[in-house]
Order: C-alpha cells, then sequence, then structure tokens
C-alpha cells in the first residue's frame, strides 16, 4: 500500500537528522531509506531506513550484500496501520537471522518504539532491549533514541540531533543575534565617538578659556605696570 504523510514524514526524519550528525561526524555511514536489499538466497527486501557502517556514502540504487562485502548494521522500521505482525513478528525473525545487529521498529500509530539487539555477532535471536528513562541505546550508531510526540529524537551524549530544518532556525537565530551584537557593538563605539569627541571640545574650550584667562592676566599686569609708571612719574 502507498505510504502515508505519517509514514513518511517518521523515517525522513530521522534519515535527515542521522545524515547531518554523521556528516559533520565525519563518519563513513552510509543511510538509505526503501533501498531494494539483497542478501544471498534470501527474497529482496526494502526497509524504512538502514544504516551501514564503514561504507561510503555514494549513490546507489540497490544494496547488495554479496557485491557490497557486507550486510545492514541497523534497520529502522515505521509501522502505521496494516498487518503489525509483518515488523512486529516476520522482521524480528528475519533481521535476526541475517544478522543485523540492531532493529528498531517505531510504531508511529501509538508513538511507541520497541527496540531489538543481537547479543552477540554468532547470535541469530534477537534480545529486547529495554529504555533507560525512556531512552533507548543504540550501539551500533553510538546513539540513544526516544520517542518525543510525533517524531524519533536521537541523541549524542546529551545533544539533541537536529533535523535540517531545526538546524537553518537555529543558524536564522544565530544570525539574527550576532546581527544585534554587532548593530549593539556599533551603536556603544558611536556612542563612545560622541563622548570622545565632546570630551575633546570640553578640553579645546577649556584650554580657549585658559588661554583667554591667561590673556587677560597679562593685559591686566601691564596695566597695571603702565599705571604704576605712571604714577611714578607724576611724583617726580
Amino acid at each position: 500500500m502507498p505510504e502515508g504523510e505519517r509514514h513518511f514524514q517518521a523515517k525522513i526524519r530521522a534519515l535527515d537528522a542521522l545524515r547531518g550528525y554523521f556528516k559533520r561526524q565525519r563518519r563513513r555511514v552510509y543511510l538509505a531509506a526503501e533501498m531494494p536489499t539483497y542478501y544471498p538466497a534470501e527474497p529482496r527486501f526494502a526497509p524504512d531506513l538502514f544504516a551501514v557502517l564503514e561504507a561510503d556514502d555514494t549513490v546507489r540504487d540497490k544494496w547488495v550484500v554479496s557485491a557490497e562485502g557486507k550486510g545492514l548494521d541497523w534497520v529502522l522500521e515505521v509501522h502505521v496501520g496494516g498487518d503489525r505482525k509483518k515488523d512486529a513478528e516476520h522482521n524480528v525473525a528475519r533481521y535476526a537471522r541475517l544478522g543485523i545487529p540492531e532493529y528498531f521498529l517505531y510504531d508511529r500509530a501509538s508513538n511507541r518504539l520497541a527496540v531489538y539487539r543481537l547479543a552477540s555477532p554468532e547470535a541469530r535471536v534477537y534480545t529486547a532491549v529495554l529504555p533507560n528513562h525512556g531512552l533507548y541505546e543504540s550501539r551500533v550508531l553510538g546513539l540513544e533514541v526516544e520517542v518525543d510526540h510525533d517524531r524519533l529524537r536521537f541523541y549524542a551524549g546529551t545533544a539533541l540531533l537536529l533535523e535540517s530544518d531545526e538546524l537553518i532556525a537555529r543558524l536564522q537565530e544565530m544570525c539574527a543575534a550576532a546581527q544585534e551584537r554587532r548593530e549593539e557593538e556599533a551603536r556603544l563605539r558611536e556612542e563612545a565617538d560622541r563622548l570622545r569627541e565632546e570630551a575633546d571640545q570640553r578640553r579645546a574650550e577649556e584650554t580657549r578659556r585658559r588661554e583667554e584667562a591667561d590673556r587677560r592676566r597679562e593685559e591686566a599686569e601691564q596695566e597695571v605696570a603702565r599705571l604704576r609708571a605712571e604714577l611714578e612719574r607724576l611724583k617726580r
């Protein structure tokens, strides 16, 4: 059946967050959604999302295990409607039998996550992974995962992996904040320049006043000297 919006968004958001994170980390992790996958002597299948570690992130149309030299390391299936047994029973058995180390099943309809892991590389039956305060550990990805409202959220330690639209919004906020800081710094520089100019003007005015006072004092002293000389002349 054609996938609906809830199925598509859950898958694409997870792909977007993981692809951006591993690209920034410069890790060789190949991620793909709905890609035909071929294991030897197995019917073809196409997981909603899968990851393969230490694989080049090149354009592919299919994943052929015999040609690539390795199988999938991590699989996410998103269930929205229809027969739940395919994801919750058939795929649990199949992916374990194929040796896929981790399988994450996100039930979008009920907003629940189920996680399965092989206890060892030789194991072919999954062990259910229990959450720790709502967080499920992915040892394959080196991340923790939780269901937050209507989407899966991935964490590297305590840091949330942002999706592209969130990163863009964060960058826009940072740019706006940086612009505000630049404008504030420019305003402060202009204010400092104005204050310096006013201080220079005050100093110039004080200098002019001192010079005027000195001139008047000199004139007064000269007048006093002239009057004294005149007085002396009159006495004679």
